[in-house]
């Protein structure tokens, strides 16, 4: 089984892109801090990347931001290529399946000025015909 949930912080703005064939494919990277820090020490965090592709990516780019606090639930993935020079290049990535917000609303709206894009009036959010269920 290969199943993985992390919840932590956004260190910058999600990035989408397209493929070649058209599907979209969102990058970020999650800060996770760790459990446990030894006594004195500052807290440690491990930085994952996420990849999101399609309507998880498409939702992550529209209403995630840097320094936002979110859960990812995916799976782990290896991926191997040789860069420009031939030399064998690997990375580890999360690859998220489902991705949610994990701050509070309140905390959303911080005296930074963060607010989700594409937000219609009074906090409701825009959709398409094509994203109702029924």
């Amino acid at each position: 089984m290969n199943k993985v949930i992390l919840m932590g912080r956004l260190t910058q703005d999600p990035e989408l892109r397209h493929t070649t064939t058209g599907k979209s494919v969102c990058h970020f990277r999650l800060a996770v801090d760790r459990r446990f820090s030894r006594q004195g020490e500052q807290e440690q965090a491990d930085f994952f990347p996420i990849i999101a592709w399609e309507k998880t990516g498409e939702f992550c780019n529209n209403y995630f931001r840097k320094g936002q606090k979110v859960a990812i639930i995916g799976r782990i993935q290896n991926r191997s290529w040789n860069d420009e020079q031939g030399n064998k290049r690997t990375v580890t990535e999360i690859i998220a399946e489902e991705a949610y917000f994990a701050d509070s609303k309140k905390d959303n709206y911080t005296s930074d000025g963060f607010e989700p894009k594409n937000t219609g009036a009074e906090g409701f959010f825009p959709i398409e015909d094509d994203d109702l269920p029924f």
